[in-house]
């Protein structure tokens, strides 16, 4: 028995034969033996009239005249009906076979004669618009169907096709007013589709995304209800569902829909995964993405966010081994790459990192991430000239002379500046680093803020206090609802001397609500720098009271260590600081912390050398961490590398009075006295320069000690004035 491809290809010599021949109607007894289209038939009782020759002995003139009389209405000849419409269904197999652009013609020609004969029928107008449709010819498929639908307002197929036509319009077009007139065309006709299919779940799941698409949630969940409603068992949309709660921020509605399935399958733990991760609850999101992949051992999607999680979770190994079976399984995977680089630039293992990032670049074209990243190495490197040209070239490459951005674009444009004016901070440029974040403020949203901030550090970091007030408070004139700017101009107030104004205007913002935590964090922060300790604490409490993520809990343990630290109470300080590398062991900043307390009193310092080592490995050009491990490293009587770091560490953070101090002591312990003198009186100066609230007075009183003890012996031993460092 012969397949219908097989027949199709039989006759598709002479169909084409007779493609090119003018059109007649044939008799029925010539149609093709292919297999018949089962929707459209004749009436059993229809005999197909047998094929008259043309009358060839009627004159020209008889003709002219016959075409200028008025034709009467033709009587529905449906056996010819039904032969073109075979002809025109054989046609539509031969262009899905062949794609030649004559079999489609020929198709739309019989579906019209077929229509001549059979006008009333709307299957074969629906056809013949199908077939517009598939044939490219899209304004004639939306006429067809439109005309459909004047005549018969609830023919399906024709809505159907228009809503298929206006969805594929949709993957076409770019995001703007057109795009947004076509979404609406295409939720009315799957408006008009659900009425007329009630009980189909996959319509109103797709109505369902549509109205999401367009920001209607609450027809978009009345939708996914109504889906899941007549399809239980339906992951797609009991997971649609899921999603449209956790965008909403309803995370806890997310998670009791997903665990409504009693036998969960792999998408409906992934889905848990995902929902997990925009909770920022990593653990329970790895349990869910390891459930997952149980299920399905290849699906790469669930690896990756079983691989992501537990980098967010701060498993660099765990997620090291998954990225690398990823991309063992996927080669072409450019983002594998790019995590797997992101973790060994954490790690501080820089040349691996390069290694992945160059195998990113030659998998993507035009990439922004993989130079982005290639930047932050050759930064954690210290290669800052690489990394700052490495960033103005993204700059230059994603310019618009007429700055007509896009909101994706512009924060990209943030990303690079913000990046390239923290290098030009590392490298003690102020002015290059103020210059370039000032670029930021023209780039709206939430890139005006960060710009601002970062405008503030770096006049902070310069010691230059009045221009960082001056920008605070031309932030808050700017944005006067941006509360964490406000935060930052009450901070430099009760910086300046004005900290009860300060004070009450923190106070003042607090709501009731759960944002307070930010506010009695901001709160807590002035109290300590006023050394008010047990209102810092109070407010501490609080703070910690509407920490909800990991992230938030280990913030305010890390204020509650550094309170503890600075009333000297170590060993709380200790402890809280272990609780916070328990839950994140790659934390340089607290490890940095709890090894310089540690070398700071003389204990273990053999331990806090371990600490030091695993910060600098993290952030190898942190001069803050080069000051602490040449602390270290003097503690322990090993001048030779406690010279070295702490002379990298003044190279790096100019003018700071506790690394100049340390490298008086170093000065002297070597017999180096008046060099030793000249840095103890360069750290006076430096904290002369700074804020009150920045300088701790038994530190000033004691190098001041060690100054006039060194003066005295200096001229004891008649060597003359202090000589100033080079």
């Amino acid at each position: 028995m012969l397949t219908k491809k097989l027949l199709l290809l039989l006759l598709s010599s002479a169909l084409l034969a007779f493609a090119q021949a003018p059109s007649q109607k044939a008799a029925p007894h010539q149609a093709p033996t292919a297999q018949q289209p089962p929707a459209y038939e004749m009436p059993p009782d229809t005999k197909a009239p047998a094929a008259k020759p043309a009358d060839t002995t009627k004159p020209p003139a008889a003709v002219a005249n016959a075409q200028k009389t008025p034709a009467k209405p033709r009587t529905p000849d449906k056996a010819a009906a039904y032969f073109h419409y075979s002809l025109a269904h054989i046609y539509e197999e031969l262009v899905s076979i062949y794609g030649r652009s004559e079999f489609a013609q020929r198709a739309i020609q019989e579906y019209r004669l077929a229509i001549e004969n059979d006008p009333t029928s709307e299957y074969l107008n629906a056809g013949l618009a199908e077939l517009y449709a598939k044939t490219g010819r899209i304004r004639d498929a939306v006429l067809e169907a439109q005309d459909i639908l004047k005549r018969d307002p609830n023919n399906i197929e024709a809505h159907k096709l228009l809503g298929r036509i206006y969805l594929r319009s949709l993957g076409d077009l770019q995001a703007g007013t057109q795009s947004q007139a076509v979404l609406k065309l295409a939720i009315e006709q799957f408006e008009q589709i659900s009425r007329l299919e009630p009980a189909n779940g996959d319509t109103f799941l797709l109505l369902g995304r549509l109205y999401r698409l367009n920001n209607e949630m609450l027809k978009a969940e009345s939708a996914f209800k109504q889906a899941v409603k007549l399809d239980p068992q339906s992951e797609e949309a009991v997971v649609s569902l899921a999603y449209l709660y956790s965008e909403e921020g309803d995370s806890s509605r997310a998670i009791a829909t997903l665990n409504s399935v009693p036998d969960k399958s792999g998408k409906i733990w992934a889905a848990m995964g995902v929902t997990y991760e925009q909770q920022k609850d990593y653990k329970k999101a790895i349990d869910a993405f390891k459930k997952a992949v149980e299920f399905d051992k290849d699906n790469l999607d669930a690896q990756r966010g079983l691989a992501q999680n537990l980098l967010n979770d701060g498993q660099s190994q765990p997620a090291l081994e998954q990225y690398k079976q990823i991309a063992e399984a996927d080669p072409q995977d450019a983002q594998t790459f790019l995590r797997l680089a992101e973790i060994y630039r954490r790690t501080g293992k820089f040349d691996l990192a390069l290694d992945n990032l160059k195998k990113a670049e030659g998998l993507v074209q035009d990439s922004l991430d993989v130079p982005y990243n290639m930047a932050m190495v050759y930064e954690a490197q210290g290669r800052y000239d690489e990394a700052a040209t490495t960033l103005q070239k993204l700059l230059d490459k994603t310019a618009k002379p007429e700055g007509t951005y896009s909101s994706g674009e512009r924060n990209n444009r943030a990303v690079f500046l913000e990046r390239l004016g923290s290098i030009y901070r590392e490298q003690n440029k102020p002015q290059l680093a103020v210059d370039t974040f000032r670029k930021m403020l023209d780039l709206g949203d939430d890139n005006v803020s960060r710009g601002y901030q970062q405008l503030i550090e770096t006049y902070r970091d310069a010691k230059q206090w009045e221009q960082a007030t001056a920008a605070a408070r031309e932030a808050v004139q700017k944005l006067p609802n941006d509360r964490g700017l406000r935060l930052v101009l009450d901070g430099q107030l009760a910086d300046s001397g004005q900290a009860d104004q300060a004070i009450a205007d923190v106070k003042s913002q607090l709501k009731g609500t759960p944002e307070d935590r930010e506010v009695y964090t901001a709160l807590s922060t002035i109290y300590k720098r006023l050394r008010r300790w047990k209102e810092s604490e109070d407010a501490l409490d609080q703070a910690e009271k509407l920490s909800r993520t990991r992230e938030e809990k280990d913030f305010a343990l890390y204020m509650r260590g550094a309170l503890y630290e600075q009333q000297k109470k170590y060993d709380a300080a200790e402890e809280v600081f272990k609780r916070i590398l328990a839950n994140d062991p790659q934390n340089g900043m607290i490890l940095n912390y709890l090894g310089y307390m540690l070398a700071d009193r003389g204990v273990r310092l053999e331990e806090a050398l371990g600490y030091l080592k695993r910060a600098l490995e993290l952030d190898p050009q942190n001069g803050a961490y080069l000051d602490s491990i040449g602390w270290v490293y003097f503690k322990l009587g090993n001048y030779e590398m406690a010279e070295a770091n702490l002379r990298r560490a003044a190279d790096k953070i100019v003018n700071d009075g506790t690394v100049l101090d340390h490298l008086g002591d170093l000065y002297q312990k070597t017999g180096r006295l008046k060099l030793a003198a000249a840095h103890w009186e360069r750290a006076l100066q430096a904290w002369n320069k700074t804020v009150a609230s920045e300088v701790d007075p038994a530190d000033v009183a004691r190098v001041q000690k060690k100054l006039d003890s060194a003066k005295t012996r200096l001229a004891q031993q008649g060597t003359g004035s202090v000589r100033k460092p080079q």
